[in-house]
C-alpha cells in the first residue's frame, strides 16, 4: 500500500522523491453514522507512521485499511474526548501482541489522568510497550524526520493541535547536473554528503540546487477560530482540519468550540497551504459534497475526507 523511498539517494534531494501520505480512518465527530466511523488518521512519513486520534472502531478500520498495528511509530492525541481517544485501549492492546517495539504518545500536557485511565481500562498481564510524552506548547519534540510541535487550540476541554515540519533539502536542477557532467553515482554522493568531486574539482550542492523547506503538515481538530490555528497553518503542505458545521451553523460551531467548513477554507487562504483536507463532520450531515462546495467557494484545493480515502502528498511544492 506504501512506497518505501530509495535509501541510496540522500535527505539532501528528498524534495523531488518523498511521498507523504495520509490514510483516514474515520471522518464523523462525537458519534459513528451508518456510513461514517469515529475519527482516526494515519500518516505516513518514510519510515515513520503516526496515528492521530484514536477513536471507537479504529483497529477495525486498519484492518479495512491493510495497516497492521505494528507499522504504527507514535500515536497523537488533541484532546480527550471520547471519539478522540476511545480506540486507544484496544489499539495498544493488540499492537503490543504482535510486537515489542515501543510507541511513543504524545498527548496534552493536563491530560495525563485520561492516559492512564485509557491504559489501565481493562485487566492485561503484559507491557503495553508504550513511552508517554505530554506535549507543552513551545517544547517541539525532535523526530528522526519532523519536529513535531503542539499548538493550544480553543476547545471546552483543553486541546492541541500538532504541526510537524521536517527539515530544509536541496532541488537539484537537472540542467545544472548536465552541465556538470554529473551520473548518477555522483548524483547520489553529492546527495549524501552535501558536495562531490568529479575529475579533481570538488561541487558542492549549493552550486546545483536551491534550497527549499521541509514538508510541513498540520493536525488541527476540536477548536473554535482562535489564534493557534495560523500558527499551525502557516506555510504547511497539507493541513488536515476539522469542519463540524456548515457555515449556516456557525452559532452552533461557535458555541461548542468548533470550525465550519468556510473557516477551514478561511485559514487556508490566509496562511498558504497547499492542501486542505477537511473530517469531523457532524452526524446530522448525509451530504458531505455540501462541504466540499462551501469550502471550495473559498480554497478551490480542498478535499473533503471520506472513511478508508488515502491522500498522497508528494513534498516538491516549496522554495525557501
Amino acid at each position: 500500500m506504501w512506497s518505501t523511498p530509495n535509501p541510496a539517494v540522500g535527505e539532501a534531494v528528498w524534495s523531488r522523491i518523498m511521498l507523504l501520505e495520509l490514510t483516514v480512518l474515520g471522518t464523523s465527530s462525537q458519534t459513528p453514522t451508518l456510513d461514517r466511523g469515529q475519527g482516526g488518521y494515519l500518516l505516513r512519513w518514510a519510515d515513520e507512521v503516526v496515528l492521530f486520534d484514536p477513536g471507537e472502531g479504529c483497529q477495525r478500520q486498519m484492518i479495512r485499511a491493510g495497516v497492521s498495528p505494528a507499522a504504527v511509530t507514535r500515536v497523537c492525541i488533541t484532546h480527550f474526548h471520547g471519539d478522540h481517544c476511545l480506540g486507544l485501549p484496544g489499539f495498544l492492546q493488540s499492537r503490543a501482541l504482535v510486537t515489542s517495539r515501543r510507541l511513543s504518545l504524545h498527548f496534552p500536557s493536563a491530560g495525563r489522568s485520561f492516559v492512564q485511565n485509557l491504559m489501565s481500562a481493562s485487566a492485561i498481564d503484559f507491557d503495553l510497550g508504550v513511552d508517554e510524552i505530554p506535549m507543552a506548547p513551545g517544547a517541539p519534540v525532535c523526530c528522526a524526520h519532523f519536529d513535531l510541535i503542539a499548538v493550544p487550540l480553543d476547545h471546552p476541554e483543553p486541546a492541541i493541535g500538532y504541526r510537524l515540519e521536517g527539515p530544509e533539502g536541496w532541488h537539484l536542477i537537472p540542467e545544472l547536473l548536465e552541465r556538470a557532467g554529473l551520473k548518477s553515482d555522483a548524483i547520489a554522493e553529492l546527495s549524501r554528503r552535501g558536495h562531490v568531486a568529479v575529475d579533481g574539482v570538488d561541487t558542492a550542492v549549493e552550486e546545483l540546487g536551491e534550497r527549499r523547506k521541509g514538508p510541513t503538515v498540520a493536525v488541527i481538530m476540536d477548536t473554535r477560530w482562535c489564534p493557534g490555528l495560523s500558527e499551525l497553518a502557516f506555510d504547511a503542505d497539507l493541513v488536515l482540519c476539522e469542519a463540524t458545521y456548515l457555515n449556516a451553523e456557525a452559532d452552533l460551531a461557535e458555541a461548542h468550540g468548533h470550525l465550519t467548513a468556510r473557516q477551514a477554507a478561511t485559514l487556508a487562504v490566509e496562511n498558504d497551504i497547499g492542501l486542505l483536507v477537511l473530517t469531523h463532520f457532524s452526524s446530522r450531515y448525509d451530504d458531505l459534497t455540501r462541504f466540499e462546495s462551501e469550502a471550495r467557494r473559498i480554497f478551490p484545493s480542498t478535499v473533503v475526507a471520506r472513511d478508508l480515502s488515502c491522500i498522497p502528498l508528494l513534498a516538491t511544492t516549496r522554495r525557501v
